[in-house]
C-alpha cells in the first residue's frame, strides 16, 4: 500500500525539477504545458498516452464546452488554432426552459458584445493536441508511469514511480491533477465533501430533423436536465441526467424506442431525433476537496472539484485552477520566493477553492431548485425565470461569469 512520509533533512543536491504534474488529462496536460512555457522546468507523470486523434474517428462522446477563458488558455498555449480547425462546434445562443412551467431563458453572444458564448469540443482532441505540444515545450514525459508514493523533504518532494525508466523523480511542487479518484489526494491526506446524486448521465450523439442553429439547449425536467449541445457536423451531443434506475431503463431501450422518448423529453425542438450513437452513461456526484493544498503539493481539476454537467462548466473550473496556478507561481518566482513556499500555494489555494466552491454550490442550488415538485414551489420558480430572463444587467453578469470573464 502506498505511503506518505514527511522526512525533514536536507538533500545535497536540488531536486530534478521545479514541478512535478500527475496526470496527462486535459487539465494536467495543460498544467505542464502552461508550466513549461512560463519557463518552469516541468515533468509529467501518466499512467497511459492518449488515444492519437483523428478526424476519420466518430467524434467522442465525451464532450466539453469550452468558455472563453478556456478558449484564451488555449490560444495562449498555442494550441486552439489547431482544436478551432479541426471539430469544434461554435455556439452563440443559449436556450433554457423548464418543462413544468414553460418558463425560459435565453443568452445571446451578441448582447454581451460577443460573436460566441463558446465551443462544444471533444475531450480526446484537446488532450492530443495538449499532449502533442508538451515536448516541443520542454515538458519531460513519464509514460506509462504511475506514482505510488512520495516523500516530503526540505526542499522537493520526491516520488516513487512504478513502471518509468527511472524509480524516483524529485520536484520543488507537487502538482495532482489526477482525477476525481485522485489517489495522491488520498496519500497527501486531504479529504472530501460533497454528496452523490443517486444519478446518471446518458451521453450520445443525436441526429435530429430541424439543425441546432449554434445553439445549447437544456430542458429541466422532473427527473433532472437535457442538454442538447451543438457538434460542428451538425449533430447534438447530449447529456440526459436521470435518477439511477430511469438511466438504467433509458439504457436498456431498444434504438427507436430511445430515440422516441428523447424527442419527448426534448420537446422535439429540434424536430424528431432520427439517429443516435451507441449510449454511454456516468454516475453524477458533487465533490470537493476540504484543501487545495499541503506541504510542496496542490490540487488541480477533477482532483479538487468535480461538479454537476449541467451548467458544462467541470473543465473551464479546471482550466481557471491552471491560469491561476501558473499566475501564483511565475509571481512568487519574480518576487524571488520558493515557488512551494507554504504562503504561495495558499495563495493559489484560497482563490481557487473560494471561486470553486461558489461555482459548485451554485451548481447543486440550482440543480435542487429544479428539483422541486411542489405546485406552490414550481410556480415560484417559474415566476423567478421569467423575472431573471428580463433583466438583462444580471442575465450579463450570469453570462460573464459563465464566460470565466
Amino acid at each position: 500500500m502506498p505511503s506518505l512520509s514527511r522526512n525533514e533533512s536536507p538533500r545535497r543536491r536540488g531536486p530534478a525539477w521545479d514541478v512535478a504534474v500527475v496526470g496527462g488529462g486535459m487539465v494536467g496536460a495543460a498544467a505542464a504545458l502552461a508550466l513549461a512555457r512560463a519557463g518552469f522546468a516541468t515533468a509529467l507523470v501518466e499512467v497511459r498516452a492518449p488515444t492519437p486523434w483523428s478526424a476519420q474517428d466518430e467524434v467522442d462522446l465525451r464532450v466539453v464546452g469550452l468558455a472563453p477563458s478556456s478558449v484564451a488558455l488555449l490560444d495562449d498555449l498555442d494550441v486552439w488554432a489547431s482544436i478551432r480547425s479541426q471539430r469544434a462546434g461554435p455556439y452563440a445562443h443559449m436556450h433554457v426552459w423548464d418543462a413544468a412551467t414553460g418558463a425560459s431563458i435565453h443568452f445571446d453572444a451578441a448582447d454581451e458584445g460577443r460573436d460566441l458564448l463558446g465551443y462544444i469540443v471533444e475531450n480526446n482532441l484537446v488532450q492530443w493536441q495538449l499532449w502533442q505540444a508538451l515536448e516541443s515545450a520542454g515538458v519531460h514525459r513519464l509514460c506509462p508511469a504511475q506514482v505510488s508514493g512520495f516523500d516530503v523533504l526540505e526542499d522537493r518532494v520526491q516520488l516513487t514511480l512504478d513502471g518509468a525508466e527511472t524509480d524516483v523523480l524529485s520536484a520543488r511542487l507537487l502538482v495532482a491533477a489526477d482525477g476525481a479518484n485522485s489517489p495522491l489526494r488520498s496519500l497527501a491526506g486531504i479529504e472530501t465533501q460533497g454528496r452523490d446524486y443517486a444519478q446518471r448521465g446518458v451521453v450520445a450523439h443525436v441526429s435530429t430533423e430541424r439543425p441546432h442553429e449554434g445553439t445549447a439547449w437544456q430542458r429541466f425536467l422532473d427527473t433532472g436536465p437535457l442538454a442538447l449541445l451543438p457538434l460542428a457536423d451538425g449533430r447534438s451531443s447530449i447529456v440526459w441526467s436521470l435518477p439511477e434506475a430511469e438511466a438504467q431503463r433509458v439504457m436498456a431501450l431498444d434504438h427507436q424506442a430511445f430515440l422516441d422518448e428523447l424527442g419527448v423529453a426534448s420537446d422535439f425542438r429540434l424536430g424528431r431525433v432520427v439517429g443516435s450513437t451507441p449510449r454511454a452513461a456516468f454516475p453524477l456526484r458533487l465533490q470537493l476537496a476540504k484543501s487545495y493544498q499541503s506541504e510542496r503539493f496542490v490540487l488541480l481539476g477533477d482532483a479538487a472539484h468535480a461538479v454537476h454537467p449541467l451548467a458544462g462548466q467541470g473543465v473551464n473550473l479546471g482550466l481557471r485552477d491552471v491560469s491561476e496556478l501558473r499566475d501564483v507561481l511565475v509571481g512568487a518566482r519574480e518576487d524571488g520566493v520558493d515557488i512551494a513556499a507554504p504562503q504561495v500555494l495558499r495563495r493559489y489555494a484560497r482563490r481557487r477553492r473560494s471561486a470553486d466552491t461558489l461555482d459548485a454550490l451554485s451548481f447543486d442550488a440550482l440543480a435542487r431548485v429544479y428539483g422541486w415538485t411542489s405546485p406552490p414551489l414550481v410556480a415560484a420558480r417559474g415566476l423567478g425565470v421569467r423575472l431573471l430572463d428580463r433583466l438583462n444587467p444580471i442575465k450579463r453578469r450570469l453570462a460573464e461569469h459563465a464566460a470565466g470573464l
